[in-house]
């Protein structure tokens, strides 16, 4: 990150468009679900369209990264949009909810493809150019993932003009416009090596991709059902494919999960930090809003304005932690991002079901302080550990580290909430995310210290 420009606006744009598909489709359907419940005369079998958009997101977000490293970012994003235009197009068509999960299903690999992609050319373009990846990085961080919290606002509004099938439709421009602006202006792949596509086709490694397929399917599944009742057989499933995952990645040629690229400290520890720290967003993601509606005794769109803070707050620090990063680098980001996020833990042991909305509101704001700083900073960590021709699949990896902690909030929030979120759950939700904050606090402050005793 050591360029002496910036890479320009009309490149980052078609880059990061196509990245604000996973998180809306991660949260629009919420409001559509009891829709598709009622048409369906379906019953908890609608979660699914929730989980599984997590599970092939999970999954595919590395394979995508991979594919595009070898194939090309800018085909294989663009191969991504066609995937969730088909899809979304014929999911209201659907004549059972299965089917409608499948489509979910292929629209979580298509967006999945967005943000590794986006990566991989921003560090292309970079590498080219001999300029800062910052104002791209920040570009992504803010569509895709701060996004996330209008989900809920546009499928309202939505299911309400066009009902349930509307969150699938929206797709169809959105994809369509994507795919303009890429072809557009965004920029070329590589030229084919030797032996052509075919031969590079060959380099994806199946195998490896699919053990590791295995591999998270089964881990995401256990992590799912520690909300409930634990299912340890999916643990059984899980440690040997994690194995074979590990044990081919060592002995393939051109791997699909490089077992050498995760032995750099540098960027494993980025990935257990990002799920460490996504936990705890995602509990104050899903936590928060469970209690201003059980316990605040809001109504769903009121408990959505209350939290719409966090976002408008989020892009903001993102755009703060973007210039404090270009000087002092991403370490000095997640100090900033990690005290934040203490802060707002302690801050959540205060409310009350009486307490006056300003005050939620101020709640709200300080929550989304740490994002862009926590958000940027992790980003940064894993673009300047990743090396340039695997940047597509070390950032698919980044995208699957935080649902992981997306996962593991909702077994934490399953214990400090329980069945029924009230004052005590969120001041017990409070102080675990600021004991999680805490930790990744100490841990930024040493690497900090280490990082300025190696400059001297």
């Amino acid at each position: 990150m050591t360029g002496s420009t910036e890479l320009s606006g009309r490149f980052i744009t078609p880059i990061a468009f196509g990245t604000i598909l996973q998180p809306l489709n991660s949260s629009m359907i919420a409001v559509a679900l009891v829709g598709i419940r009622a048409d369906f005369h379906a019953g908890a079998a609608v979660s699914w369209l929730v989980s599984a958009l997590y599970l092939a997101t999970a999954v595919a977000a590395p394979a995508m990264g991979r594919i595009a490293d070898v194939l090309g970012p800018r085909r294989t994003s663009l191969g991504g949009l066609a995937l969730v235009a088909l899809a979304s197009a014929a999911a209201p068509f659907a004549p059972d909810v299965g089917t409608l999960v499948v489509y979910r299903i292929l629209i979580g690999i298509g967006t999945a493809a967005q943000y590794p992609c986006g990566v991989a050319m921003v560090r292309r373009a970079a590498d080219e150019q001999d300029a800062r990846p910052n104002n791209a990085l920040a570009a992504l961080a803010v569509c895709s993932q701060v996004t996330a919290a209008l989900g809920p606002t546009l499928g309202g509004l939505l299911v309400g003009g066009l009902d349930w099938p509307g969150v699938f439709w929206v797709n169809v421009p959105l994809a369509v416009v994507g795919a303009a602006v890429i072809l557009r202006w965004g920029p070329a792949d590589p030229p084919s090596r030797g032996g052509g596509r075919l031969r590079a086709l060959a380099e994806i490694d199946p195998v490896g991709m699919l053990f590791f397929a295995v591999a998270i399917t089964a881990v995401m599944f256990w992590l799912l059902s520690l909300a409930e009742q634990p299912t340890w057989w999916w643990l059984a499933v899980a440690v040997p494919a994690v194995a074979l995952t590990a044990w081919w990645g060592l002995r393939a040629r051109t791997p699909f999960l490089d077992m050498r690229l995760l032995g750099k400290r540098a960027l494993s520890f980025t990935y257990v930090r990002t799920i460490v720290t996504y936990t705890a967003f995602y509990c104050v993601f899903y936590g928060l809003p469970q209690w201003l509606e059980e316990a605040r005794h809001l109504d769903p769109t009121s408990a959505g304005l209350v939290v719409l803070p966090v976002a408008a707050i989020g892009a903001l620090s993102t755009l703060i932690a973007t210039r404090l990063q270009r000087r002092h680098g991403f370490r000095a980001a997640l100090v900033v991002g990690t005290l934040a996020l203490c802060a707002g833990g302690l801050l959540l042991t205060l409310p009350h079901s009486t307490s006056p909305v300003l005050v939620l509101l101020g709640v709200a704001a300080m929550l989304g302080l740490p994002n862009g700083f926590n958000n940027m900073g992790n980003q940064g960590a894993m673009y300047a550990a990743a090396p340039a021709e695997r940047m597509g699949a070390a950032s698919g990896l980044y995208r699957t580290s935080q649902y992981v902690g997306a996962n593991l909030a909702a077994a934490v929030l399953t214990l400090v909430l329980g069945a029924r979120a009230d004052d005590a759950g969120l001041h017990h939700m409070g102080l675990a995310v600021a004991g999680i904050a805490a930790v990744l606090l100490v841990a930024s402050v040493l690497g900090l210290v280490r990082d300025r005793l190696a400059q001297r």
